[in-house]
């Protein structure tokens, strides 16, 4: 197998004093003929791993905080016995719930998507609406600082509360959540993403940061609120508020939740850019692991239930009750004409090179600030700040471009609910205040729909330009905002700005409409950033209501993806690597079947009997990390700190597999053991109810006198864990771990003997890149900790 790793995004130049004791990347040797080659080249490396260090923000790590969910089912013999007592019955009530669960998963996130799109209204009528009456009695008297300094401090005393509320209260609501759901649906336990506290900051917090004037969005958000609902609902209790329901316990199982948390956020994107097709689409390309063809109609479901409930709802507050006119948040109105000639392809392929083109520079100037603010950017206070900063300056450079760019139009079928006249003439008013005096969705609508053509180059250049920074600065603030909004507004000016190109040079063609092209520049941008394709054709298409018009959307996101693609990664994955997150690929390394299972696999293996002492469990949890420990029929003791295990050995032979969370519900229901006999009121119950804030083994107490006493785990274990053999390929354990999400996969010799254990980092630690034209494989570094 051949591994060219490659330093990236200039790693090793990167040279601050500001560093951790940690591993740095390094050159791997060119070629590594057989898995022996890779097994010497790794104990080589972990031997320089205690005097190296590696620069924070580097892309090539893996924080072992991070760990995997339980996606696997575990059949052990109380859940066997649960099933075959209750029959049919269980099943139909748990199809029947599952209908019942992602209906209210649809209704609930539509009315968080409605609270939020209210609020937002509302406040930013009253912002702009005071801020215009200032500005047209100070324009003529002299006093413009009075405005100016309304405007900044209302967007200061705004930002200041969600920033507030996500740095001291809830950090995991920080920008849009998609990469946090991301990491989520691909199986790594995400700490606090789906907590109601979570989503009550996530909704102040997004309300603060639209109405406080930042270049961010309520509708990338709104599919992190979605997830936390759906985890929600289908528990049947709030650990939060500490309250249990005593309903839907039997889906409270990671592979479970998982599937609800997906209808959730395919429901958000429903709710925020009416596309319940595009919601689902959204789900399957950037999330789940896991599908089946009932999960595809619940999560349809779910996501029309989200559109319709929210279009009539809003229909009715904005006074049309029944025409079901505002199907989602983002309104892209309606368009009267989207034909286009054949020709106008190779347009939509160069417009798609640009937004790739732009996009791959966002991406790489966010990476820099991102990297900038993990390293000097710590404290909460600076966080606060920085957020503050951008506030203030998000206003100064508004009101500069409205006094200094005098530009006027007449009144008339205004872009904008508050036309400022500032140094206008009577029945005139001031053309770049409409893309400032309004929220960001309204811009973006106004510029796909001017028919009067309000905006000159000039204006659109110079508003491109400073949005464009604006949106690079804002992203990775510590507050609440998506990324959707100000890449469309982004794209749609210059795509504006392409469109009066095109007219300019063709003043007779039919077929120059600078509002199509407005549109294609924003899918461009929008994609060039994000790098979706599949669902964000869909949710174009759906927001604009022309199906005709897929062809050429489709054709530039495309384009976007694969040019931005040939400079770097998405901004989502960018963020992901950032964080360290174990996130598995879809496709295992290409040529790496001649690597096996011995030459990456865990080891030594932990295990215990299938009758074992409570003084042995606890000391075990006590002395290690590890989540599963395979159960066998001889008990090899490793010493945790010194282990004396060598690659190859046996720990014995293979009976099940029990995890850490359900020797700690033994260990805390002592009181029903009575020596090596199980009570009979020992049910699953017992494990739902902790699930899932587990209990340290620290918070777990153990009388002195039952450590002697014996438990017989044969009950608990599931008797028939997945194994693969020793020499199993790499891509065929990868697809393995995948398909089914897996948590531990054991490995075993020939005489089903436990030698090793392959887990999500193991896997996950190979990771492919992609680079101008070039690709390898790197092999990452496990970190104990990283501070960020």
């Amino acid at each position: 197998m051949t591994m060219a790793i490659k330093e990236r995004m200039n790693h090793s130049n990167l040279d601050y004093s500001d560093t951790q004791p940690l591993v740095r990347d390094e050159e791997y040797p060119e070629d590594f003929d057989d898995a022996s080659n890779i097994e010497n080249h790794r104990h080589s490396v972990s031997k320089s791993q205690m005097t190296e260090s590696i620069v924070i923000g580097s892309l090539n790590i893996i924080d072992s905080k991070f760990e995997s969910l339980d996606y696997e089912t575990c059949e052990n013999s109380l859940e066997i016995n649960e099933q075959t007592s209750k029959g049919y019955k269980l099943v139909v009530k748990k199809s029947l719930a599952r209908w019942f669960i992602f209906l209210a998963i649809g209704v609930l996130t539509a009315f968080v998507g409605i609270f939020i799109d209210i609020s937002i209204e509302e406040l930013s009528n009253l912002k702009y609406s005071i801020i215009k009456r200032y500005m047209d009695d100070c324009s003529a008297n002299s006093c413009l600082y009075i405005p100016f300094f309304i405007w900044t401090g209302i967007n200061v005393i705004t930002v200041i509360i969600g920033s507030l509320l996500v740095t001291y209260v809830e950090p995991i609501a920080l920008g849009s959540g998609i990469p946090q759901v991301k990491c989520y649906l691909n199986g790594v336990k995400m700490p606090r993403i789906v907590r109601i506290k979570t989503l009550i900051v996530k909704t102040i917090g997004v309300i603060s940061s639209v109405v406080g004037g930042l270049a961010g969005g309520k509708e990338g958000p709104m599919i992190h609120s979605g997830a936390v609902v759906a985890a929600g609902i289908s528990q049947g209790k709030s650990t939060t508020l500490k309250r249990d329901f005593g309903v839907f316990s039997y889906f409270r199982e990671d592979h479970e939740k998982r599937d609800f948390v997906s209808g959730g956020a395919a429901a958000g994107v429903a709710a925020a850019f009416g596309a319940p097709v595009g919601g689902v689409l959204f789900s399957l390309e950037e999330g789940a692991s896991f599908w089946n063809q009932s999960l595809t109609w619940r999560i349809f479901f779910a996501s029309i239930v989200s559109t319709f409930t929210l279009n009539i709802v809003l229909s009715a507050y904005h006074g049309h009750p029944g025409e079901l006119t505002y199907s989602g948040l983002l309104n892209f109105g309606k368009f009267d004409s989207l034909n286009y000639e054949l020709f106008e392809l190779v347009l939509f392929v160069l417009m798609g090179a640009i937004g790739g083109l732009l996009g791959s520079l966002f991406n790489y100037c966010n990476y820099k600030l991102t990297v900038f603010r993990m390293r000097y950017i710590r404290a909460k206070w600076m966080k606060v700040t920085e957020a503050v900063t951008v506030a203030a300056f998000s206003a100064s450079i508004a009101m500069l471009m409205i006094y200094y760019l005098d530009e006027c139009n007449p009144l008339g079928q205004d872009p904008t609910k508050y036309p400022l006249q500032m140094y206008c003439a009577d029945g005139e008013y001031n053309t770049i205040s409409a893309l400032w005096m309004q929220v960001p969705e309204a811009s973006v609508r106004s510029l796909f729909h001017d028919p009067e053509g309000s905006q000159n180059m000039q204006t659109l250049f110079l508003f491109v330009l400073v949005y464009y920074l604006l949106s690079i600065w804002t992203y990775g603030l510590s507050v609440s905002a998506g990324l959707f909004i100000p890449c469309l507004l982004t794209g749609a000016a210059w795509g504006r700005l392409f469109g009066i190109g095109l007219e300019t040079l063709f003043p007779d063609a039919a077929w120059v409409t600078p509002g199509k092209y407005a549109l294609v520049g924003a899918a461009a941008h929008l994609g060039g950033v994000v790098r979706m394709t599949i669902s964000l054709t869909v949710i174009m298409i759906e927001a604009t209501g022309n199906i005709s018009f897929g062809l050429p959307l489709m054709v530039t996101l495309i384009t976007a993806k694969w040019v931005g693609d040939f400079f770097n990664e998405g901004l989502y994955d960018i963020h992901i690597q950032l964080s360290g997150v174990p996130l598995l690929a879809w496709e295992p390394p290409p040529l790496s079947s001649n690597v096996r299972a011995h030459a990456f696999m865990s080891y030594p293996v932990y295990t215990l009997k299938p009758i074992e002492t409570v003084g042995h469990i606890v000391d075990l949890l006590k002395n290690t990390t590890f989540n599963g420990f395979p159960v066998t029929d001889t008990e090899h003791k490793i010493e945790p700190k010194n282990g004396n295990a060598v690659r190859g050995q046996s720990f014995g032979r293979l009976r099940g597999l029990i995890l850490r969370s359900q020797l700690i519900v033994l260990l805390q229901n002592l009181s029903m053991f009575e020596g090596d006999v199980l009570s009979s009121d020992l049910t699953p119950h017992l494990f739902r109810n902790e699930y899932p804030r587990y209990p340290t083994i620290e918070e777990v107490h153990v009388p002195a006198e039952k450590s002697g006493c014996r438990i017989d785990l044969r009950p608990f274990m599931s008797q028939s864990p997945y194994t693969v053999s020793l020499v199993a390929s790499l891509p065929r354990i990868f697809r393995l771990f995948r398909a089914l999400g897996l948590r531990h996969l054991i490995v075993v010799n020939d005489y089903n003997e436990v030698v090793g254990m392959v887990t999500r980092k193991d896997l996950a630690r190979y990771r492919v890149w992609k680079h101008r034209g070039h690709m390898g494989v790197e092999e990452l570094r496990v970190l104990e900790k990283v501070q960020c």
